[in-house]
């Protein structure tokens, strides 16, 4: 069994959003504050995506 890889600096870009997410001041596009952990990480890897670092691909079934 593999584990997934994301580049060093991707997962430093996950932690400082869940860091966010602790502390209550992470929002959603939206504008409303973010409830739930799961969406805290989907922001995470969108974020670091959108900055060009190393994120696996989805998950395919």
């Amino acid at each position: 069994m593999s584990k997934t890889k994301y580049s060093d600096k991707a997962q430093n870009k996950i932690g400082e959003v869940l860091h966010e997410f602790k502390e209550g001041k992470l929002k959603s596009s939206s504008g409303e504050k973010v409830t739930s952990r799961k969406q805290a990480i989907a922001i995470g890897i969108s974020e670091a995506k959108d900055k060009g670092l190393r994120v696996p691909k989805k998950k395919k079934e």
